[in-house]
């Protein structure tokens, strides 16, 4: 199924502003040229770097890598050294004629290093670090989503910008229109040809388009404080940036774009690792009551070695095994299994779940890009017309067989038209934006 957007005029000659555009095939991203300006590229790599959130899930991946590594350690050997001193007293004294057997001294001191190594666990390590490598990647799929967020945020508040610019410029461009023709008016009124009240109505419409720009330089100023925020910069300082709206409609596979959302989102990874940790769990449940084989081995020195001096310090060693089997625990292990089980129903359930979240959002911006086509291609037609009629209106005016209220509801259909092709594209270049968000792919 392809989605083919049909348009009527070519890119926005007439709007004519800014420069830079969004990033890839659909919205190529402009360089940096001038000063300190940012393009989206730009925008978008500096909120990136400045967000601390970035850092402190890096360190949550770092974290879960220590974890892994950790546990790790449990398939190799463990070494350690122990000194100890003790004091008996009384010591036992045997007498034997006229000498005296003693047990042990009163003194006894024992140093000495010990190794143990898990020969046997049925699994148990290899489960435990499964489990951790899970959540390592779990960690570092968080980061891609986290980056991803705000990565569309910096270009939707960076075309936000240049929307409310562009507007205003619009906006501006009306005024200026109906400020001659009361120009205009006000020559006729000296000319005995037409009254103050003709005056006065274009003044009430300039007034009203100054109450548009305000609204709009609001938005602005919204949305520059948004930006700022991002790049965690002062409010106060606003942030320069440049680029232009450039209308490039681009065929659109639906059943391609569905294919590559459930595989590249995200969401969806991070749903299969929560798949992957509970089912690593549950291997480490399962083998969590298996028995243990245990090798020992210890060598050092110590006294009280009867013969033939009991003060006297001799290395001696110490080598064995243990097998440790469990026998009972309370049931504990059962529930364990159980626990696990379920987590993995319902990450197998969120994951169905996301999948079709990714359907709802590659439909929503498919959706999204053909109302704005075609809200941009009837703007073109509203234009077109609404040029003609101010013409037409002007000249009626001129020749004294319109009324001044015919010329200026044309300038304002005329504006209206204008800002709402500025609309459509602003639309339709988000929607561009939210179908590569659905699609998973990066734009950073």
């Amino acid at each position: 199924m392809l989605f083919r957007p049909q348009y009527t005029a070519p890119l926005l000659a007439t709007l004519g502003l800014l420069v830079g555009s969004a990033a890839h095939a659909q919205v190529p991203i402009a360089t940096a040229t001038a000063g300190d300006s940012l393009s989206l590229e730009a925008t978008v790599r500096s909120v990136l770097d400045a967000n601390p959130a970035i850092n402190a899930l890096q360190e949550e991946v770092n974290q879960a890598q220590s974890r892994l590594e950790e546990s790790r350690t449990y398939l190799r050997p463990v070494v350690e050294g122990t000194v100890s001193y003790t004091r008996i007293d009384p010591v036992v004294k045997i007498p034997l004629g006229d000498a005296t057997f003693q047990l042990a001294p009163a003194n006894n001191y024992d140093g000495h290093v010990t190794a143990r190594y898990t020969v046997l666990d049925f699994g148990r390590a290899n489960a435990a670090i499964e489990a951790a490598r899970s959540r390592t990647l779990t960690a570092a799929d968080q980061i891609n989503v986290t980056r991803r967020d705000l990565a569309f945020a910096a270009a939707q508040s960076y075309y936000s910008i240049l929307f409310a610019r562009e507007a205003i410029r619009v906006q501006d461009a009306q005024i200026a229109s109906l400020r001659q023709h009361q120009r205009e008016m006000e020559k006729r009124v000296q000319g005995g040809v037409s009254t103050n009240f003709d005056v006065t109505t274009t003044q009430v419409r300039i007034a009203q388009a100054q109450d548009r720009k305000i609204d709009l330089q609001n938005q602005l100023r919204n949305q520059e404080i948004q930006l700022a925020r991002l790049l965690h910069r002062p409010e106060s300082e606003v942030v320069p940036v440049r680029g232009r709206f450039e209308y490039n409609p681009q065929a659109v596979d639906v059943a391609a774009a569905l294919a590559k959302g459930a595989e590249n989102r995200p969401e969806v990874k991070l749903a299969k690792d929560a798949e992957a940790t509970a089912a690593a769990q549950l291997r480490v449940a399962e083998v969590g009551n298996k028995p243990t084989l245990n090798l020992v081995a210890q060598a050092g020195g110590k006294n009280g070695y009867i013969v033939p001096n009991l003060e006297r310090v001799r290395f001696n060693t110490v080598a064995g095994a243990q097998l440790n089997i469990p026998i009972y625990d309370g049931d504990r292990n059962r529930y364990q299994r159980a626990e696990a089980q379920s987590a993995i129903k319902g990450a197998q359930s969120r994951t169905q779940d996301t999948q079709e979240q990714v359907r709802a959002d590659v439909l929503q911006a498919v959706n999204n890009m053909q109302s704005s086509t075609a809200r941009y291609d009837n703007s073109e037609v509203q234009i077109t017309q609404a040029t003609d009629a101010l013409t037409r209106a002007q000249a009626r005016y001129r020749y004294g067989v319109g009324s001044n209220l015919d010329v200026l509801d044309a300038e304002t259909q005329l504006a209206q038209s204008r800002l709402s092709r500025l609309q459509a594209i602003y639309n339709y270049t988000l929607g561009q934006y939210q179908l590569r968000r659905a699609t998973g792919e990066q734009i950073w």
